[in-house]
């Protein structure tokens, strides 16, 4: 029987129309990739969204934590101001000796003073009391309760009186309003008296209300309540929570609450964030439904797709399969239809070549012009470069022929000589950094015979300074810029320093001076006017840019044509005792320029 029945589904299997085994193994192979696929949505985007979502209840509660920590660390430091003033101290000296009214009434003035030395106008607690060693109020800094709270009950209690002399102590004592004690204690040890602070529960509900949804509850090492979304004084502790064995984790209580709890190493208070399962899973079922309804709507999609598609291809195969069957012994002459259903995309797929050759064509036409305004925006911007070069040293060398200087003279025409050279030798052609330096070398030279030994510089090279290519004149513009304007309020020596690095695929350049450096308006200028030239706009004059800076914004939009997107340009004054500022250059080492 068995045997039979594998026979007929094979005999099934082999009768299929050809239309029918298509649509089969295409929507078969259409299953398994979107089974996949919602596994994959399954595992990396439901799942991490909900580990998400349930670490975020765990950082609400610890963000409680932290904030609460940061109040009682700032009782803490207000308790040390208080106590830093030696004169609490004298004060309480004779609290026992004064036993006058208006001795009582002085002294809690003069503790009243103190208190505000440390607090000022604004603070954030509800009242500060001042205690003797008995635990009686003496004075406080508001008064808001006409018969303040004693601190027997922690003066009696053994181990609290020993925490409370070992460091602070907070408590809720018989008032309800939770307090923070710090002994009022000498250098020595010796205790005058106990200093108060009753905490504002108007600042511990604020920790709380930072919760997007849910409660917060906060439970003090005891289990009572410290502050919650709800009241402090009347909210009462869920049975839910339960105490955490751990320092912070997360479980799930009866109601499907999802309660995440954070405990304090400062205080020993525990944080608890509570929120119903459906906020916390809400969008990952939203995720989930809706990818599962996605998923089912390309499905059927696909499948009708996939069978009206299988049914026009396989249209040729079917009305040559017709004209086959109707060839017999008697009717050899039957016409065939040659003509194919599909030829269209052959026709298609020739004229999709053809498009993308022509498109190819036009792109590297395209390309070319890119190239060539490039090259021509570069030269133009270079040639403002080059006058201004030549203008500033002829007037150095008519200033040292001025004062007599011919050996000065002739070192500087021998160094123009040579900078004049490599200005006009194929001037709109790519350099060598190293090509670039050594025209620096000349400028600093040259300008070194007019300043002598009050100008100090130096270049520190690398060995693949051949492989980087830059546009002419680029680093002797900077450095006549801050030759120019640098150390026009600054005693020499002026030293410039230029350092070239390369690492990871990248080159810079720092050139650094001891100068007066930019003024923050200056440097926003001059980025400002790189920025607008980038964009095509033609820069208008700012006399706070200066003609040097221009020269700076022109050399580095000149790098910019070049190396387009891959040049990083900075300028920053420097700190520390040197003072100046400092230019850097990053780039790319590939050569794919314009």
């Amino acid at each position: 029987m068995e045997i039979q029945n594998d026979s007929s589904l094979g005999n099934r299997l082999h009768r299929m129309s050809l239309q029918t085994k298509f649509v089969t193994t295409f929507i078969t192979l259409l299953v398994i990739v979107l089974g996949c696929f919602l596994v994959y949505v399954q595992w990396f985007v439901i799942q991490p969204l909900q580990e998400k979502n349930e670490n975020e209840q765990l950082v609400t509660a610890e963000n409680v934590s932290t904030q609460l920590d940061f109040y009682i660390a700032s009782q803490n430091q207000l308790t040390q101001r208080v106590l830093a003033n030696h004169e609490i101290f004298a004060i309480m000296k004779g609290v026992n000796a004064a036993s006058r009214d208006a001795d009582k009434l002085a002294r809690s003035r003069k503790l009243k003073d103190v208190m505000f030395s440390a607090l000022g106008p604004s603070m954030n607690i509800r009242d500060m009391y001042v205690h003797d060693l008995q635990g009686n109020a003496i004075s406080s800094f508001i008064g808001n309760e006409l018969s303040p709270a004693s601190l027997e009950h922690v003066l009696s209690d053994r181990a609290l009186r020993e925490q409370l002399h070992s460091s602070y102590l907070i408590t809720r004592p018989t008032s309800g309003i939770l307090s923070f004690i710090r002994p009022i204690m000498n250098q020595n040890g010796e205790v005058f008296g106990y200093l108060t602070v009753q905490l504002d529960p108007v600042y511990l509900q604020k920790s709380v209300g930072t919760a997007a949804s849910g409660q917060v509850v906060v439970l003090d090492s005891g289990g009572a309540v410290v502050t919650s979304s709800g009241v402090p004084e009347t909210e009462a502790v869920p049975d839910s929570l339960k105490r955490p064995s751990e320092e912070n984790g997360m479980y799930v209580d009866r109601s499907e609450n999802y309660i995440a709890y954070y405990t304090s190493p400062v205080t020993g208070w525990t944080a608890y964030s509570i929120s119903p399962k459906q906020s916390v899973l809400g969008p990952v079922n939203s995720v989930k439904y809706l990818s599962i309804a996605l998923i089912t709507a390309l499905l059927v999609f696909s499948a009708l797709y996939i069978y009206i598609s299988a049914k026009n291809l396989l249209l040729p195969i079917r009305k040559l399969r017709n004209q086959l069957l109707r060839i017999d012994y008697s009717n050899m002459n039957v016409k065939v239809d040659s003509r194919s259903q599909n030829n269209e995309l052959l026709m298609l797929d020739a004229a999709f070549q053809e498009l993308m050759e022509r498109l190819q064509e036009s792109i590297e036409n395209e390309k070319d012009a890119i190239r060539e305004e490039a090259a021509a925006r570069s030269s133009a911007l270079q040639a403002q470069i080059a006058p201004h070069f030549i203008h500033n040293v002829l007037y150095l060398i008519s200033v040292a022929a001025q004062e007599g200087k011919n050996t000065v003279v002739t070192e500087m025409c021998k160094h123009l000589s040579e900078s004049l050279r490599y200005i006009v030798s194929s001037p709109y052609q790519h350099v060598t950094l190293s090509e670039e330096l050594e025209h620096t070398r000349h400028y600093l030279s040259l300008v070194q015979q007019n300043y002598e030994e009050d100008l100090v510089w130096e270049i520190t090279e690398h060995e693949a300074d051949h492989q980087i290519q830059l546009p002419r004149l680029v680093i002797q513009p900077i450095v006549e810029n801050c030759i120019e304007h640098a150390f026009t309020n600054t005693d020499p020596p002026w030293c410039i320093g230029i350092e070239v690095k390369v690492y990871k695929g990248m080159w810079a350049i720092e050139i650094r001076d001891n100068g007066s450096g930019f003024h923050p308006e200056k440097i926003s200028s001059i980025m400002s006017a790189i920025q607008h030239s980038e964009q095509g706009g033609r820069q208008p004059y700012d006399p706070d840019v200066g003609i040097g800076n221009m020269g700076l914004v022109n050399t580095v939009n000149r790098l910019k044509l070049m190396y387009k997107n891959r040049l990083f340009f900075n300028i920053y004054n420097n700190t520390g005792k040197e003072g100046g500022a400092t230019v850097q250059l990053i780039a790319s080492l590939t050569k794919d320029f314009y």
